[in-house]
């Protein structure tokens, strides 16, 4: 196994001792309400931003909530660059509320406007549900740059964990035209193949809070018996071609099941001739970059996340 952080071992034996149950043994209601009451013993509290509001959009299966950020400092008549977040949680659990600060952080640190995307989760509604409602609302936010007083031609993309498989996959549509294009995507320790036979789904089965139970758990959820888990919109790594698709920075942690996709999807992007930067953490773990109540390095980390997507957004070539 790969080296330790001090403090996430601390952690580690924290949970240990607190007997929670893992998520493959509650239901997908239990496993929200344990997520959403672990928040605050993750997270420190969310800071401020220059203005913060909820909207709705036309969703394809009904109003679709959506959270616009703009971070401090920048003026209400500012035309600002924009990322389309996706939150993680395995398509099943996780909302606005669990990846509120993660948001502010990176509007506030980027300088830019965030919008995040209260999509459909599973088993109520299986895929193609979320990657419907996150087309929809990208599409939403690249038709209304006025009303959101952002610059159409800096548009990004980002998620983590199941959120950075949908904002993987919109990045390819974008490129192949099906729905808007982005100058940059953030994914951040991506689910990038639900074949879930790599390397670290061998090595990351105990222990820690997500294992490769847990990540089969989350995909027979998201994508039931029937579906075909090796198509490129589930399996963004199986896409034929990764070339033309945005510059990108991926994120990856040596103690998680996603590890070794991740790294080979930032290796393929690589090897296909887009810019990327891959920041590995051997010695963190999934979801590292919300655990700053707890791990010192999660604050180091969103800060390198920040400072990365804000010199993409305002200073990297804009869409034509």
């Amino acid at each position: 196994m790969p080296a330790i952080d001090p403090q996430v071992q601390a952690l580690l034996d924290l949970i240990k001792s607190l007997n929670r149950p893992p998520f493959e043994k509650m239901s997908p209601e239990q496993a929200r309400a344990a997520y959403a009451a672990g928040r605050d013993f993750m997270q420190l509290p969310p800071e401020d931003v220059a203005a913060v509001r909820d909207l709705s959009i036309a969703g394809p299966g009904g109003p679709l909530t959506l959270r616009v950020y703009r971070g401090t400092g920048t003026k209400p008549d500012e035309a600002l660059p924009c990322m389309v977040f996706l939150h993680g949680g395995g398509w099943v659990i996780g909302d606005l509320e669990s990846h509120d600060l993660l948001c502010r952080r990176i509007a506030n640190l980027a300088r830019i406007c965030v919008v995040a995307v209260e999509y459909r989760l599973a088993p109520e509604h299986p895929y193609p549900a979320a990657l419907d409602d996150c087309v929809a609302a990208l599409q939403w936010v690249a038709a209304s740059a006025q009303t959101l007083v952002i610059d159409p031609k800096r548009l990004a993309i980002g998620g983590d964990s199941a959120g950075g498989n949908l904002a993987a996959v919109l990045a390819l549509m974008g490129r192949d035209g099906t729905v808007p294009p982005t100058m940059y995507q953030a994914l951040l320790y991506p689910v990038t193949d639900l074949a879930c036979d790599t390397g670290s789904y061998q090595r990351v089965t105990s222990g820690v809070p997500l294992t490769a139970t847990t990540m089969h758990w989350f995909i027979d959820h998201y994508a039931p018996a029937g579906v075909d888990r090796l198509d490129w919109r589930l399996s963004p790594l199986r896409a034929a071609s990764l070339a033309g698709t945005p510059p990108a920075l991926v994120v990856t942690a040596g103690h998680d099941p996603l590890c070794d996709e991740g790294r080979a999807y930032a290796e393929r992007l690589d090897r296909e001739g887009v810019r990327m930067t891959a920041l590995h953490l051997n010695d963190q773990l999934h979801g590292a970059a919300t655990q700053n109540r707890q791990v010192r390095a999660s604050t180091v980390l969103v800060n390198q996340i920040g400072a990365a997507i804000g010199e993409a957004l305002h200073h990297g070539p804009a869409l034509p």
